[in-house]
């Protein structure tokens, strides 16, 4: 059923005339903000989850009257740091003052100030201003998360299964509610990140899970932030999936009889994978906007640059993947990583469901 169905080519659903309009927020940060992403920010939603308008505001005022239009330039990224720094300090002096729910809203207020800046992409060996920025989010955002009722913990997981170019250590985010113990295991999501949303940004979706009684373990794609998993390798997140979960059945306090997979936009291509690749392992598996074949075929990615992404998505996926140029993406990405192409669709599955996908009319 996973047939690379969740980004749709040339005359399916989207339309001719939208597949080839280029959309107008891409035209310049002003238009960004007042086009696309000033409404989600007014409302807290994605990319704006734990975020605050007024923090926004500021920044993106700065941006338009510098006429800052390159999300991938330091200089977008620096135009963020007065405020995040400003935010900063409001959190400590109020955990200072125990106040306690304050200094958590202030903290993943500063998490989500950084998180925006360092947009569109974050691989965190390759040094510079939004690796910085990528480091002081995942600082400022675990003393947030320190102080939750039920607190998020980083866990530097053993990569066992490791080889090649792949890095030894998986760094994840843990939240468990209160009564998870080796003598009331807990069942639990392997919630897997997307191209640009990391472990510090699912502080809504893993409340959801403790307050249903579930386990939550974050951790990111190949290519990605603090991922070891080769991005150039096909086969590398079978390994880093494999080690995760071997992690996680030793712990002995997750029900390894109810563990299930949600993957988040580019991370929907790995719950597809892994719900074949480790199928034995998994209760079900849910790839949400997963592309899995026509997603890295040439013609897409002709148009992908002009489409709803806030800035150009090929540098960032190009990148991830493991590809010196847009134009070797282009040209080999779909050979290289389809799950079509690779025969992954092909083999049994477990229950898979797949949520906000494009399908032929």
């Amino acid at each position: 059923m996973a047939t690379g169905l969740a980004v749709i080519p040339k005359g399916w659903v989207i339309g001719e005339e939208r597949y080839n309009t280029r959309y107008p927020h891409l035209d310049s940060i002003k238009g960004l903000w007042e086009a696309k992403w000033k409404f989600p920010c007014t409302k807290g939603v994605y990319p704006f989850h734990d975020g605050a308008y007024e923090d926004f505001e500021k920044v993106f005022d700065e941006l338009i009257k510098h006429n800052i239009n390159d999300g991938y330039s330091d200089e977008y990224t620096k135009a963020f740091f007065p405020v995040c720094e400003s935010v900063v300090k409001q959190a400590e002096a109020a955990e200072a003052a125990r106040d306690i729910p304050k200094a958590i809203e202030l903290y993943l207020r500063a998490a989500c100030l950084y998180r925006i800046s360092r947009f569109p992409h974050q691989l965190s060996t390759i040094p510079g201003i939004k690796t910085d920025a990528w480091e002081t989010q995942k600082k400022v955002y675990l003393k947030g998360a320190a102080l939750f009722d039920t607190p998020v913990r980083e866990e530097l997981i053993p990569h066992t299964h490791a080889q090649g170019a792949d890095g030894k250590t998986v760094p994840v985010y843990v939240r468990l509610p209160t009564h998870a113990s080796k003598a009331t295991p807990v069942p639990a999501i392997l919630l897997i990140t997307g191209l640009d949303g990391y472990r510090p940004d699912n502080t809504q979706r893993s409340s959801e899970f403790v307050n249903r009684g579930w386990g939550c373990v974050i951790a990111e794609i190949p290519g990605t932030a603090d991922c070891p998993a080769d991005p150039k390798d096909p086969k590398s997140p079978d390994r880093l999936w494999s080690s995760v979960l071997d992690w996680m059945a030793a712990q002995g306090i997750f029900d390894m009889s109810k563990i299930m997979v949600w993957g988040l936009s580019c991370g929907g291509y790995y719950a597809i994978r892994i719900a074949h690749t480790h199928k034995d392992r998994l209760r079900g598996a849910v790839g949400q906007g997963a592309g899995t074949h026509h997603f890295f075929g040439k013609e897409w990615l002709k148009k992908v640059d002009d489409h709803e992404y806030p800035f150009a998505a090929t540098p960032a996926l190009a990148l991830k993947h493991g590809f010196d140029s847009v134009d070797d993406y282009r040209e080999n990405a779909q050979r290289k990583f389809s799950l079509v192409e690779n025969g992954i669709v092909n083999m049994p599955s477990t229950r898979l469901l797949l949520v906000n996908v494009g399908v032929p009319p």
